[in-house]
């Protein structure tokens, strides 16, 4: 076969020429660090606080451990690190959030509380300030099984900790996780001779988790997701054959629920965990009868509130 006929190009230094770069100039600024000026440590009146001051969305491979298959896995974390500075100080130093991201990574990050305690508390003492805040959300995977065939396949929820550290306040750890259900229309089913619209809903709860939260006596992912799961309609499932789709199906049925319904009922769920302070649960439904969603949410504070 012929080879095919090429037309010579410049060299690549001068096709870069021809799109624009230009020789180095002549250098007049220190190239050692100590003669270097450092902007971001001045001091001076710089009128205000900052109440956060970091970097967000930085994303690292993370181990993460579960109660429920598997119980060891590797995702990706997107974590936002920050703290507080004076306005005495005119900005933080950044690159030792990084710095500190892979101290931790080299030693195999595994997402636990008591795991981001100590990295907020590291972090604080390496920015040489007297807080810092730690917020991470992954993909949490798990195993679910069809209901009848036992056909299993892997779901995922969205999980997220957060973890502050002050030095005089100590810790503040707050958990979320937001998993995905099936809601069936209780109107619908009312009003209607037969059947009844239902669509998928995504429920996310807060929690602010007490002092004495044991993290190797509860896993606080799958609690999150139980109190989701076990409220609603139904569950949603990777694998259905025609009798789990049997089952689903009648389960969402006898089952109704309003966003209304959802956000109180695991609301209540949470209220009776004991490690859990204070929380959020909200429900937003993908109608499959309308283009809006239909949304309902909740917060309640156990440390100042009952239910009567």
């Amino acid at each position: 076969m012929d080879k095919v006929h090429q037309k010579g190009l410049p060299a690549k230094e001068e096709r870069h020429r021809l799109f624009g770069s230009v020789p180095p100039g002549p250098r007049t600024k220190p190239v050692e660090k100590e003669k270097m000026a450092d902007l971001q440590n001045t001091r001076n009146n710089f009128l205000f606080d900052l109440d956060t001051v970091g970097i967000v969305n930085v994303k690292h491979p993370v181990t993460v451990t579960s109660r429920m298959n598997p119980y060891t896995q590797t995702t990706v974390g997107t974590f936002t690190m920050s703290s507080s500075i004076p306005k005495d100080s005119k900005g933080t130093n950044m690159s030792r959030f990084t710095e500190q991201m892979q101290q931790y990574h080299e030693k195999g990050l595994t997402l636990e509380l008591d795991t981001l305690k100590t990295f907020t508390k590291e972090l604080a003492e390496r920015l040489k300030q007297n807080d810092a805040e730690v917020k991470v959300s992954f993909p949490w995977f798990y195993e679910r099984k069809g209901p009848q065939s036992g056909l299993a396949g892997m779901n995922h929820a969205n999980a997220g900790m957060k973890v502050a550290y002050d030095q005089e306040k100590g810790y503040f750890c707050e958990v979320s996780l937001e998993a995905t259900i099936t809601t069936l229309c209780p109107c619908s089913k009312e009003i209607s001779e037969y059947s009844a619209h239902n669509q998928r809903g995504k429920v996310t709860m807060t929690a602010v988790l007490s002092d004495d939260f044991d993290e190797r006596e509860i896993d606080w992912k799958e609690q999150l997701l139980i109190a989701a799961e076990t409220n609603a309609s139904a569950k949603i499932h990777p694998v259905l054959k025609r009798p789990d789709e049997k089952t689903v199906t009648e389960q969402a049925y006898e089952n109704p629920r309003f966003v209304e319904d959802m956000v109180r009922l695991v609301a209540a769920d949470l209220y009776e965990m004991p490690f859990v302070e204070k929380f959020e649960v909200s429900c937003q439904n993908e109608e499959s009868i309308h283009l809006h969603d239909a949304y309902a949410s909740i917060s309640f504070d156990k440390t100042k509130d009952t239910v009567n």
